[in-house]
């Protein structure tokens, strides 16, 4: 069941036709017109769970569990191992009931050697099959996904939600490499964060509305119980970006995630409030539409058109492209009632 439903999710997420709006155009940055930088000086590399990359974008989780999943993975670990990114594979839940899935997970620690890669397990898995995810990989850090939304919206999801925050907190404590709080679309809200800050979780990936739209993609598989009113659900990347950042807590790192489909995006991201940015649908559509040169191309575009963006707003490197002044403006400004 579990193989089936992840090659469906690929499939039914490229049928998509819901745009929604993360809000982005909503950031106004400053054009710098002396930015006293030369482009050659623009270093884009940063320090993420303690390892230096060389580009703030994280390939999000996107798959596992089949063959096609796997070819998939081997081509994300190839552009991840190249530009020098942290990946993370796709939900591990099927690998730790099917032995026979754990290759198509395996395959990215052996493309990507010492880089930077993420596990992905749900909010009910227990603490020893999650040092079992660890170890499957080789993790260097544990996403846990949040997916209320989507469960409601699958006949076979889960309808038990209590003690989620308890067994995340089990897990926190009693992994030994760091965990990353996901969403997997519908934004992380400044109260659901003071929550996971309070047990202890200090990576946290908003991943807000406006870009892989769960609800239509599990509808696409249910087309008799139509739930396109929901469709609309979710916080902003943007403004779910700026609560989180607004509560100030200097130890906690921001992954801002959630329709970012290019530079100017994930530079506004990271201007508003995250540490890095990270994509998975948009890569996904130009690796399966173009094949791994393709997709490659796309991240290399990104690279370079956000170190034009950074000379032009007259940041030289990651840390003073998180001090940039901005304005909020339209919705968003309505929204956060916040401006900086």
């Amino acid at each position: 069941m579990r193989k089936y439903r992840k090659r469906e999710h690929i499939e039914n997420y490229l049928r998509t036709t819901y745009v929604g709006n993360p809000m982005f155009e909503d950031v106004f940055l400053y054009h710098n017109a002396l930015p006293d930088i030369d482009f050659d000086e623009i270093d884009t590399s940063t320090i993420f769970l303690d390892k230096k990359i060389s580009f703030p974008l994280l390939i999000n989780a996107i798959t596992g569990g089949n063959s096609f999943s796997e070819e998939i993975n081997n081509s994300l670990a190839e552009i991840a191992k190249t530009f020098n990114i942290p990946m993370a594979v796709g939900s591990q839940t099927i690998a730790l009931e099917d032995k026979d899935t754990i290759g198509s997970f395996q395959c990215a620690r052996k493309i990507i050697g010492d880089g930077i890669l993420l596990g992905n397990i749900n909010g009910h898995t227990s603490l020893e099959d999650a040092k079992r995810a660890v170890d499957m990989i080789e993790a260097d850090g544990m996403q846990i996904h949040l997916n209320p939304a989507q469960e409601l919206s699958m006949e076979e999801g889960d309808r038990t939600f209590k003690d989620v925050l308890l067994n995340i907190e089990k897990i926190v404590n009693g992994l030994e490499v760091p965990v990353i709080v996901k969403e997997v679309g519908f934004g992380i809200s400044k109260d659901v964060a003071k929550k996971l800050y309070s047990i202890g979780v200090k990576n946290i990936d908003i991943s807000g509305f406006g870009g892989t739209n769960f609800l239509e993609i599990e509808n696409l598989r249910t087309p008799d119980e139509d739930i396109s009113e929901l469709f609309g659900w979710g916080i902003p990347s943007a403004m779910s970006l700026i609560e989180v950042k607004a509560l100030e807590y200097e130890d906690l790192t921001i992954i801002g995630s959630g329709g970012i489909k290019n530079a100017l995006d994930l530079v506004k991201c990271i201007v508003i409030g995250a540490s890095i940015g990270a994509i998975s649908g948009e890569l996904l559509s130009y690796l399966v539409h173009g094949g791994y040169e393709y997709a490659h191309q796309y991240i290399e575009n990104i690279v370079y058109k956000s170190k034009m963006i950074m000379l032009l707003t007259g940041a030289k490197n990651i840390e003073e492209l998180q001090n940039v002044n901005y304005r909020v403006t339209g919705k968003l400004r309505e929204l956060v009632d916040y401006d900086k």
